[in-house]
């Protein structure tokens, strides 16, 4: 089954935004989604790696990407389709809590 890497991306006024019936439902279906197989996580601070022609290993703190909001959370979802991955990530706290949420689909480098 294809595999999708979700980016949810939102605030804590977001978050605080919406109502707890809406919160309760999101985490509820975050629940339902790990229960079923999606590995979920909440973004910790990263990291940069560099190693320009393998001459030695740099790291820096800090993001390379940057937005308007920061990155909430990741996961790795399957799904039949990418409209199936679309759904299913409609409904987490991301995605309703006036932030948003990427779905990349993943191809692993064995092509599977």
């Amino acid at each position: 089954m294809p595999k999708f890497l979700t980016i949810g991306y939102g605030d804590q006024d977001g978050y605080d935004r919406i109502s707890q019936p809406s919160r309760d439902a999101a985490h509820a279906h975050d629940e339902q989604l790990v229960a079923t197989g999606a590995v979920m996580g909440i973004a910790g601070k990263p990291v940069l790696v560099r190693n320009p022609a393998a001459s030695g290993v740099e790291v820096t703190e800090g993001q390379f990407l940057s937005s308007d909001l920061p990155v909430a959370g990741f996961a790795i979802i399957e799904a039949d389709s990418l409209e199936e991955a679309i759904e299913m990530v409609s409904r987490v706290p991301c995605a309703i809590a006036y932030g948003v949420v990427e779905v990349w689909p993943l191809e692993t480098a064995s092509g599977d």
